[in-house]
């Protein structure tokens, strides 16, 4: 393993063990046992470094996501939403040091005009991928705009719902409980519509 990818599984422990804004340099180094000139030649600075890192870490969860949104094949939405939300609180035994990170990253991306760059990047590639998932027949015959739309309402919930698990883990709604309030939600709308 070449000193780059030295770089970025340091870093990566570095963001699950001290946090973005605690990482030092010299934490970065010692982790990675390279040194502090191989931050500069591969990645100009270390926040770029975190935030390739954090991207990196993201990007594998997302594939663990994708794993999940791929074995929702029942024929039912809301089963298939409840999967991928039993998927999501699932993945905070494993990936909650991620989570964590990830929350401090956006708050970060505010002066970070690169960080938010990858982060808004990111976002755009999984709009479509979770808008696939709940549209039927892949959602072709689905206007772009509101494709889009889909994929942000899925994303600001798997948002919320991360940082109700990062905040209260007992408090906060399992998969199928979240499932049962879309249920309900929806039950709700349509009977005021047939009022």
């Amino acid at each position: 393993m070449g000193h780059r990818e030295r770089l970025l599984v340091g870093a990566r422990n570095c963001l699950y063990e001290r946090g973005y804004t605690r990482t030092t340099t010299r934490d970065i180094v010692a982790a990675s046992d390279t040194n502090l000139a191989s931050i500069g030649y591969h990645f100009g600075s270390k926040d770029a470094l975190l935030t390739a890192a954090l991207v990196q870490a993201f990007e594998e969860w997302g594939a663990e996501i994708d794993r999940v949104l791929r074995d929702g094949t029942q024929p039912d939405l809301m089963d298939r939403l409840e999967s991928m939300w039993t998927g999501l609180v699932d993945s905070f035994g494993t990936h909650r040091p991620l989570w964590v990170a990830g929350i401090e990253a956006f708050a970060l991306a505010e002066h970070l005009p690169a960080l938010r760059e990858q982060l808004a990047e990111s976002y755009a590639r999984a709009r479509p991928a979770l808008a696939t998932f709940v549209i039927r027949d892949g959602g072709e015959n689905v206007a772009g705009k509101t494709r889009e739309a889909v994929g942000s309402f899925l994303l600001a919930l798997m948002t919320g719902l991360t940082v109700q698990r990062l905040l209260d883990p007992e408090a906060a709604p399992s998969g199928h409980e979240m499932a049962e309030a879309l249920r309900l939600i929806i039950g709700t709308v349509n009977d005021s519509a047939d009022a």
